[in-house]
Order: C-alpha cells, then structure tokens, then sequence
C-alpha cells in the first residue's frame, strides 16, 4: 500500500492507493461519525464491507443523472432516513459518484464529512483528489458545485481489473495530462506507482491552490475543449476520450502562438494514440458552438481562456485571436 498526503494543514489527509485497500474504509472513518449514507451505483460491481451502521443511496449511470435534481433527491432521501451532522458520506464509485457525492456532503446540513472509495482509473488520478465537487446544467459541466475536502481517499487498484475497456480508457485520458504536469514517462511504471504519481503531483498542486485562483488551472489541461465537446455532444464522448482530443488541440493551439513546435505537438499525438485514445474531433461538432461554449468555461471570465503548453511549462493563456482558434479546430479534424 502506498499513503500519499494531501497537505492542507489541520485539513491534510491521506490518499491510500493498493490493491484492496477499500477494505481499510473503518479505519479511515472518524470515531464520531454515528452513521454512513454510502452513495453509490447500484450497478457497480464492487463489494464492500461496512461495519457501521450505514444506508445505501443510489445514482443513475452516466452524466445525465448528475444534476441538481439527483443532488436534492439524495439530500431529501438522507433526510427521511434522518442523517444528521453527526453523520458522514461514503461515495463509493467513479468520477460522478464522487463528483454527487462530494457535492451532497458540502451542502447537507451546511457540511459533514466525505470519503472517497475511487473505483475507476479517472477517480483515482483526479475527481477523488482534491475537494472538486459539482453537477452540470444544460449550459455546461461542473457549473454548480463546492471545493470540500475529503477526509481520506481510497484508491483501490484491484477493482480496476473489473473496468470495461472504453472506462479504463476514459481513465487513461486524465491520466495522459499528467506527462506534461511533471509525470514524465509514467507508461513506465507499475499500475500502482503510476497512480501514485499522478495522485503526488495533483495534491502538491492542491496544496499550493486550493480554489484555483492560479496554478490549480493547469489541472484542466486539455478540458476546454473536451468540456464543449461533451457538451455539445450530449456526453457521447466519454470524458477521458474528450480530454485526449482536448490534450492535442492545445498543443495545435500552443504551437500556432509560437509556444511550443511542431515535435511538441507531434509528442502529444504520440501520447495519446499509445494510449488507444481518439486524437482528432469527431464529425457533426460545429466550430461556432464549441467556440461558444469555450466563453463559457469556469475559467474564461471576460475572454477566452486556454491551458497551453509553453516555455514555462503548462499555464492558462488568454487568446484573442478567434482564427488561431479555428485553424487549431480545423487541424483536428
């Protein structure tokens, strides 16, 4: 079992990354907490053992269920079955599980404890870690939501076995960013030290910016595009195919403002097809409505702003010339 630390001071807490170390959830639940609401999928094929006194609540499959109506029916389902703050959630699942359920927590009587029992290869290396929760609305993803800490993280790498191809991909797709966030060659290194490593990089970026007011944006590298492509395609692309086409459409991008070459951008291609991931837009996406959902962007305020590779490494930039923005469209296609 490998312990990474999420250092936020009083609020620090632990990420266990292994095989089976979901079966350490009692010992990572505060002594305190009366009772566990576990919010989960009721499709998921992972066993868990609770010795608490605990109730089961369920979200749909996909993100069409992850919205404020699932949030308000699992806080009035909690409250039936009369969860208090003495209270915490356990959000066994992937990246919309934690996602809700981290959501849920921050909002149910003002905040009770959370814990992350990550069961996809995307959970684990990024929605888990970190304190960023939300739902999406019809105008975009993750548009409501709350930074709130877990109180630890389980990382379980044995479950990862029961992935179907296309989530273990959609893993692999965040996974992919981490090679330009300080990761280096991690398709070099065992399954669990791989996860480790991008699990280290993400908490010391935390610990430097917890609410992303600067350097925490190079987390959504490769995300403006892949957010509007998810968007406008109504969540058909998977999230971590999405990000892999986002990945090389900033580095078209970078390259077009004299940020980075033509061998970077062709790094970028190599990145992505090794790990079987879509590296160009599919047909039906039209450029004047990915263009608009880019303005709407949690990170563009008043213009248009990208994560780009550069001298500096990977930093937001703002980028006003909209035809350098279609000439890198037209590149992925």
């Amino acid at each position: 079992m490998i312990t990474v630390e999420v250092p936020l001071g009083e609020r620090s807490y632990p990420v266990l990354i292994g095989p089976g170390v979901r079966r350490e959830l009692d010992a990572v639940v505060p002594p305190e907490i009366r009772r566990i609401a576990v919010i989960t999928q009721a499709d998921l094929p992972v066993e868990m053992e609770i010795d608490r006194d605990h109730e089961r609540f369920f979200v749909g499959p996909g993100e069409a269920h992850k919205n404020l109506g699932t949030v308000e029916r699992l806080c009035s389902e909690m409250s039936a079955s009369g969860f208090t703050r003495a209270d915490c959630v356990v959000a066994v699942g992937g990246g919309i599980v934690t996602d809700i359920g981290g959501f849920v927590a921050a909002v149910y009587h003002r905040g009770i404890p959370v814990i992350h029992v990550a069961t996809t290869l995307l959970a684990q290396i990024d929605a888990a870690i970190g304190g960023k929760t939300g739902v999406n609305l019809p105008e975009g993803k993750n548009l409501v939501g709350a930074y709130w800490q877990p109180t630890a993280v389980l990382c379980d790498t044995e479950v990862l076995a029961t992935l179907p191809p296309r989530e273990w991909r959609c893993g692999l797709g965040e996974l992919a960013k981490y090679h330009w966030l300080g990761g280096g060659r991690l398709d070099d290194l065992p399954l669990d030290d791989r996860v480790a490593a991008c699990v280290g990089i993400k908490a010391e970026v935390v610990a430097a910016d917890e609410r992303e007011g600067g350097r925490r944006a190079t987390l959504n590298y490769g995300h403006t595009l892949a957010h509007a492509l998810e968007t406008a395609g109504n969540h058909e692309l998977r999230h971590g195919e999405a990000v892999a086409i986002g990945l090389v459409f900033a580095a078209e991008l970078a390259q077009r403002l004299g940020r980075i070459d033509e061998a970077a951008v062709a790094e970028h291609r190599r990145v992505v097809s090794a790990y079987e991931l879509p590296d160009r837009i599919p047909g039906g996406f039209d450029d004047n409505e990915l263009i608009e959902l880019f303005a709407r962007d949690k990170k563009a305020t008043r213009q248009l702003t990208f994560v780009l590779d550069g001298p500096r490494g990977v930093e937001p930039v703002i980028v006003e010339d909209r035809d350098l923005i279609r000439s890198a469209l037209a590149a992925m296609r």
